[in-house]
């Protein structure tokens, strides 16, 4: 990982311990190209957690969003999770 993304995290981080009580519920947003083994991907980095995901695929069908909402136990939890996804090829975290 590179000096900016960590730094990126790092503000994150701190953001969420300021803003939040934890455990919290947390909304991830992903939009990735429509593949289902992409979307399985991150799909399955959220498995056995209690998450409610959704997916809405873009009017033409070339990119999919992920929604998640799922409860995270501290935000080092929260940045842990955006760590694991970011593997996945094409993916936009927002």
């Amino acid at each position: 990982m590179d000096k900016k993304t960590e730094e990126f995290y790092e503000r994150l981080k701190e953001e969420l311990r300021t803003t939040s009580d934890w455990p919290s519920i947390y909304l991830y947003k992903f939009i990735v190209p429509t593949d289902t083994i992409k979307i399985l991907a991150i799909e399955n980095a959220f498995d056995n957690m209690g998450a409610v995901i959704n997916t809405q695929q873009s009017k033409t069908g070339k990119f999919t969003s992920i929604s998640i909402n799922v409860s995270m136990l501290s935000p080092e939890h929260v940045v842990e999770k955006y760590i694991d996804v970011s593997s996945v090829e094409g993916i936009i975290s927002l």
